[in-house]
């Protein structure tokens, strides 16, 4: 038995990290039961930084426990693991991980600005900063780098690679990410010369649905270091500091991640000026995070549109940016404009993906290119745009082959697969896998293209699903420290996250009932996907802030409160404090939208959601092993549901309604009697027999609807999967989509919003958990139980777990139905199929 797949807090090979008692995670290969491992961490020179011994377990992680780790150390390990018969593997491949910057001492740079004094009304080109330095024979050099900005650094006129848009997206004031770059290939001995070009990115650009600037400061600053080891041991450092030639003369005379690039590719840097020192009140810490890189390239086909226009089609919606290679004269010009559909009659348009308020329309996305003479190279730097579609407009003849696409989000591990006999469920699931990607730009955002906004409610909505398709567990982390970030001193995560770019009318929601709640449900989530302890141990005291928040509005009098019906005994027991969002987005039919959506609180869903969370706060104060507050979040939950049952018994919260997520929500948290929840269930079938068996809840509730119809009865499950009518899952593949629309008829809409929005996929998680029956169910453990059903004749789904991969397929033949499961070395599964008794079983491939 070997040990494959090493990770160190879920990463590859990560440098730079600043956490000092990792976790080193593998899985196995061959053999069925590992009995004992042995790992063994060793620094750059060969000493032995910590060996374990031989270790009697069957645990594939262990928390680092050898000689403390200082910055800068880098560490080679690897295990040895035996198998159930005692027998020794032999070594695995080595995996590395190096500490990065830990103290303010560490950090000899200055922070350093361009030399003016910025007008909050303007905006400006890009900063070019430039520093020539000569250095002997080279052994390990890092760069550690980061910026109020964006930055992007050469050395020696090479791009260093390995993040894009760094140093990526926080909350500025609170928190600054760095970089470290293996810079040792690309210096020379001799003269070497290491540049930086600086936009305003997050941090100074526009943000948020109406393009907000300056949201986090008005002075963007440069922080970089490079540190150089040479063959004879020596040490150098070369810092940012006043001593930097600067200018803002070069070729990027605008860069806005919204609104995109203005570039003269005939400008060449002068560095006629000096830096600035300045100051950043934050120390940059890593981000212990995956970092954000180019990934898939797309090729374009042509379309000449009926107005004469020249748009390339890239057959795929995507976040991304644009390259090119042409020859040119000196001062012909290109403007390139991106979007994601095209109108009625065959134009391209951005109006889904645009707002205007006054003057100012954003997002622009578009690049506007003037050529120098002969050769052309172009690739975006300082934006990211959500586009399939690239409207161009030129002085020279387009030739499609000049043109390359390139994906850009954070580099997560492909770790989930589904396939089924349903062609449109297959597309929607692709569909989802690209919409997640497209909103991982090291933040889950609500669409890449309007917003861009962090929202709670989509990341919370769909990271169930998304700890199936990708190793997550490190965005995750890094998402739930932006959320701990934001939180008010009355313990409120906001809605929001990071805050910069919200219109200041929207922070009266903040707590709002199923997206600030992401506090609390994301780390549960991670937990129940990799039995992460830790995320719970480092947020419980956040988590608790919150959940005691939620509590303390019970009774609350709120200004634009509305009458419940609930008589006073029970009102006390009741959330009807604070604006929010409520159920959100149900089809116009069903419940169409009004502005008192935003201005009144929603009790129903509010209540439904502090029951929710005190349960789950309940059962993590007892993983954690605090009892009094598992005491306390337990009672609360209980008089919490009382107080909801009581609600639902009014008449204005009656469960006589055709509205489904009314219906869905208390039976997916079990909030309800028995005769209320017997009769809900009825009720709930005749709501969708109203409608057509046509998908009718909104954000919230959609993607609880198919585990609450299969409790009921699995066929109507199914049924509701299948439906390809609007609103349904499947109605979008069926008009094209190659991603998840924000509103259900797409381009079609009246007024057209987001086409890529990938909150109404989190129904794959369905697929994975029930359809083909996977569940982690504890340390190297999985329960099987697929549950076949509906016209499929086949399904199946793979999953490369924190334990290693599992699989499950059932196929209908004209035998009956066969199974076909995989259980990952080193673990077992409790096997329950249909009309059988549950069975264990070991590692290895099954078919019954």
């Amino acid at each position: 038995m070997n040990a494959i797949r090493l990770k160190t807090e879920y990463l590859k090979n990560p440098i730079g990290m600043d956490i000092v008692k990792p976790r080193l995670f593998w899985n196995c290969a061959e053999g069925v039961r590992q009995t004992a491992y042995r790992i063994v961490c060793r620094d750059e020179h060969e000493n032995v930084l910590w060996d374990s011994g031989r270790v009697e377990s069957s645990s594939m992680q262990a928390v680092y426990a050898g000689v403390p780790l200082a910055s800068r150390t880098r560490v080679v390990w690897q295990v040895r693991l035996w198998d159930e018969n005692s027998t020794a593997g032999d070594w695995s491949e080595c995996a590395v991980f190096e500490i990065g910057l830990l103290t303010a001492a560490d950090w000899q740079a200055q922070w350093i600005t361009g030399d003016y004094t910025p007008d909050p009304k303007r905006r400006y080109p890009a900063d070019c900063f430039q520093k020539h330095f000569t250095t002997g024979e080279v052994k390990k050099a890092r760069l550690y780098a980061t910026a109020c900005g964006i930055y992007q650094a050469a050395v020696n006129g090479q791009t260093v690679d390995g993040f894009v848009l760094a140093p990526g997206v926080t909350d500025y004031r609170k928190r600054v990410q760095y970089q470290t770059y293996d810079v040792t290939a690309l210096l020379l001995q001799g003269d070497n010369t290491l540049t930086f070009q600086l936009a305003d990115g997050w941090y100074r650009g526009s943000v948020g649905a109406h393009g907000l600037c300056n949201q986090y400061g008005t002075e963007t600053k440069l922080l970089a270091q490079l540190e150089l080891t040479m063959a004879d041991g020596t040490a150098q450092t070369i810092c940012t500091d006043g001593s930097w030639q600067w200018s803002d003369d070069g070729p990027v005379r605008f860069a806005d991640n919204k609104d995109g690039e203005r570039v003269d590719a005939r400008r060449v840097p002068s560095y006629r000026g000096h830096a600035k020192g300045t100051t950043h009140p934050v120390q940059p810490t890593a981000s212990d995070n995956e970092p954000l890189q180019e990934q898939e390239q797309l090729s374009a086909t042509p379309i000449y549109t009926p107005g004469g226009k020249t748009v390339l089609d890239f057959g795929q919606n995507i976040a991304g940016i644009l390259q090119f290679s042409i020859t040119a004269r000196a001062g012909q010009r290109i403007r390139l404009r991106f979007g994601e559909m095209l109108d009625a009659d065959g134009e391209f348009t951005q109006r889904n993906i645009q707002l205007a308020k006054g003057h100012t329309v954003t997002p622009l996305q578009q690049v506007d290119y003037v050529c120098r003479e002969g050769r052309n190279d172009y690739k975006t730097a300082f934006a990211i745009f959500g586009f399939q579609y690239v409207l161009v407009e030129s002085e020279l003849p387009v030739n499609p082959a000049n043109f390359t696409a390139i994906a850009v989000y954070t580099d997560l591990e492909r770790t989930g697969w589904f396939t089924s006999s349903n062609e449109l469920l297959n597309k929607f699931f692709d569909s989802t896998v690209w919409s997640a990607k497209n909103n991982h730009a090291d933040l889950p955002t609500d669409c890449p293209t309007r917003e861009r906004h962090g929202w709670t409610g989509d990341a919370q909505i769909f990271c169930p699903t998304a700890c199936w398709l990708f190793d997550y567990a490190a965005f995750a982390r890094k998402y739930e420290r932006d959320l701990c970030d934001a939180q008010r001193k009355n313990g409120c995560f906001t809605q929001i996250v990071p805050v910069g770019g919200v219109d200041s009318y929207m922070n009266a929601m903040n707590g709002s009932a199923g997206w600030s709640d992401a506090g609390v449900l994301i780390p549960w989530d991670i937990y129940a996907a990799y039995g992460d302890r830790r995320i719970l141990e480092e947020n419980y005291a956040a988590m608790c802030r919150y959940i005691r928040f939620k509590i303390g509005t019970l009774g609350k009098w709120y200004m634009t409160s509305l009458p419940t019906g609930v008589g006073p005994r029970h009102s006390k027991d009741i959330a009807n404090y604070g604006q929010s969002y409520g159920e959100w987005a149900e089809p116009e039919d069903v419940k169409a939208f009004a502005i008192s959506e935003f201005v009144c609180p929603h009790p129903e869903e509010t209540t439904a959601y502090i029951v929710y969370l005190t349960e789950h706060m309940t059962q993590i104060a007892k993983l954690l092993g605090h009892i009094e507050d598992a005491r306390e979040f337990s009672e609360a939950a209980k008089r919490v549901r009382d107080g909801y049952q009581h609600l639902v018994a009014t008449k204005k919260h009656s469960l006589d309604t055709d509205r489904q997520a009314k219906l869905v929500r208390p039976l997916y948290m079990k909030l309800l009697n028995k005769p209320q929840t017997a009769y809900a269930r009825k009720r709930l079938v005749q709501a969708l027999d109203h409608y057509g068996w046509r998908l009718g809840t909104g954000f919230l509730s959609t993607p609880f609807i198919l585990d609450v119809l299969a409790e009921i009865d699995l066929d109507y499950a199914y049924r509701l999967l299948e439906n390809e009518e609007l609103p349904g899952w499947l109605c979008m593949p069926k008009q094209g989509a190659t991603t998840i629309w924000e509103n259900w008829e797409g381009p079609r809409a009246a007024a057209p919003a987001s086409l890529n929005h990938y909150s109404k996929g989190a129904v794959c998680d369905w697929l994975f958990r029930v359809m083909c029956g996977i569940r982690v169910d504890g340390e190297n453990h999985f329960t099987i139980a697929p549950r076949p059903g509906g016209h499929f004749t086949h399904a199946e789904a793979e999953y490369l777990s924190i334990y290693g991969r599992v699989a499950s397929r059932w196929e209908k033949t004209a035998d009956g139905i066969t199974y076909t499961v995989t259980v990952p070395a080193n673990c077992t599964a409790t096997l329950t199929l249909p009309d059988h008794p549950a069975q264990e079983l070991t590692a290895g491939s099954y078919t019954f």
